[in-house]
């Protein structure tokens, strides 16, 4: 079982989890996983000038532009093939879900409302823009932690959902 897991149990205290994801704590992935985004982000930014953010690369999909849709297409494919590849070779981590598809459905919408809303996903402000020292970014970074930070809160504690 791992760390993450038994602590979250015992910080639950027999409360029902309506989310939750076990794996084991390895360092390793964790700075081999950063390391790979940071330097996908960097090629991207120096050597077609654009910002890594999934959110802008998905929406820029809406609005067909000559000459605009092949990297983003590449860049969502290149997403989804990287996570068939990890299975391939390694275990995905168990995930399980306890609410309806009508909560998922809010709550993927809620956050789509609020990349366009905050112009960017933590993609974009927290990984390109905090590393390009970003006013707007540190602002929104700031916003998305906060507001998850309240959520989780809100709804563990004080609606104990």
């Amino acid at each position: 079982m791992s760390l993450i897991y038994v602590l979250w149990s015992k910080y639950r205290s027999g409360r029902k989890s309506t989310m939750s994801i076990t794996f084991d704590l390895i360092p390793w992935h964790a700075l081999t996983g950063g390391f790979v985004i940071g330097i996908a982000v960097t090629l991207l930014l120096f050597f077609d000038g654009r910002i890594a953010g999934i959110s802008g690369i998905v929406g820029g999909l809406y609005r067909v532009k000559k000459g605009d849709i092949s990297w983003r297409v590449a860049f969502i494919f290149g997403l989804v093939v990287s996570a068939l590849i990890w299975k391939l070779f390694f275990d995905m981590p168990p995930i399980q879900i306890e609410t309806s598809h009508v909560m998922l459905a809010l709550a993927g919408l809620l956050v789509g409302y609020g990349t366009r809303l905050g112009s960017g996903c933590t993609s974009g402000h927290g990984v390109c823009g905090l590393s390009r020292r970003s006013p707007r970014s540190i602002a929104a970074t700031v916003v998305f932690m906060l507001t998850g930070f309240a959520a989780v809160y809100l709804l563990r504690h004080v609606l104990t959902v």
